[in-house]
Formats: structure tokens, C-alpha cells, sequence
């Protein structure tokens, strides 16, 4: 299996899956041999979660992709949908925003500008409006917070409590819908 090492002046190490090998984000001065030992004491995690995207990309080649006429409806319709639940919850959350722009983007469910511009991923329209919700939360959060801090995250969760399983369904699911898209 392909290992990636990126080094910076981080202090601790971190191991992540992606696009099936490894990448390995450690500090500039420690050792091959110490980054081999913390490899071996993640086996586990990193052999469950290689299973867990392998199972997924064999599932993605049976998704049917969308069409084009499918992508224009979801834009139309993630077009109608979308500026109304924004408003919904910038007065909750007590913030203004820009621009709304929607996109069918292969890597994003949404992001927002430093301007207060928010960008939002029509294939949000195929998953439940919950997980809508909670990616229209997270970007509007950013007007206050324009990180991922633990302040962030507590203005996320008071506005959404139940956020983290909304979240935990795009990870899991969020591949999935990408993959309607093709490569």
C-alpha cells in the first residue's frame, strides 16, 4: 500500500485514508522508525477503515450517473429551496450573508466567503433535508467563526444539536452521491 508522508511543523502525527492509501502528516524531526511504530499501533483503524472504502467504491460502481436534465432539475429545485432555509437560519443564528450560489461541485457541499458569499453543492438536493439543514448551518456559522474552532462548532450545535449525525450521514453517504456524477 502507497504511503504518503507530509511533514510540517506540526507536533503530533495523524494517519488518513485517502483515494485508498495512506497519508501520514508528522512532525519535521521524528524518525521513519517512529512513524513505522505508530503505523503498526493503528493497524487496526487503518484495516477497518481501507474495508470500509474499498466496500464503498465497489458500491459506487453500481450507482446509476445523473443525466443532464437530472442535474438542471436538482439545480432548479436546490435554486428554489435553498435562499429560503438560509434565511431561516440566519435569523436564527443572528447573521447576514451575501450571494447564493448553486453548484454541482465534485469535492464541496458548501462553503463560504470571506464577503458572506455562500456556495452550496446541488447534489444536497438528493440527501434528506436534515443534512440540508445542517450544511446551510455550518456555512452560515462561518460568519461568525471562520474556522473550526470549538466556539464554531458550539454555535453549530446550538442552533442543531442533533448535527453531528447529519454529519456523520454525509460522510458516510456524501461519496456515494458524488459518485452520481462520473468521474
Amino acid at each position: 500500500m502507497e504511503i504518503e508522508v507530509i511533514r510540517s511543523r506540526r507536533k503530533t502525527l495523524s494517519v488518513e485514508i485517502r483515494d485508498g492509501h495512506l497519508l501520514v502528516r508528522a512532525p519535521l524531526r521524528i524518525s521513519n522508525t517512529e512513524i513505522s511504530r505508530f503505523l503498526q499501533e493503528k493497524q487496526e483503524w487503518i484495516d477497518k477503515h481501507l474495508a470500509g472504502a474499498r466496500a464503498q467504491e465497489e458500491a459506487k460502481k453500481d450507482i446509476p450517473l445523473l443525466t443532464e436534465v437530472e442535474l438542471r432539475t436538482l439545480v432548479q429545485e436546490a435554486k428554489r429551496l435553498i435562499p429560503d432555509r438560509v434565511a431561516y437560519f440566519a435569523r436564527i443564528l443572528g447573521v447576514s450573508y451575501g450571494r447564493i450560489t448553486i453548484r454541482c461541485q465534485r469535492t464541496r457541499w458548501g462553503s463560504c466567503s470571506t464577503r458572506g458569499n455562500l456556495n452550496f453543492n446541488c447534489l444536497l438536493m438528493l440527501a434528506p433535508r436534515d443534512v440540508l439543514d445542517s450544511v446551510i448551518v455550518h456555512e452560515l456559522c462561518h460568519r461568525k467563526h471562520m474556522n473550526h474552532s470549538a466556539a464554531f462548532y458550539q454555535e453549530v450545535l446550538r442552533v442543531l444539536p442533533d448535527y453531528k449525525a447529519q454529519d456523520k450521514w454525509l460522510k458516510s453517504n456524501g461519496p456515494l452521491l458524488m459518485a452520481r456524477l462520473g468521474k
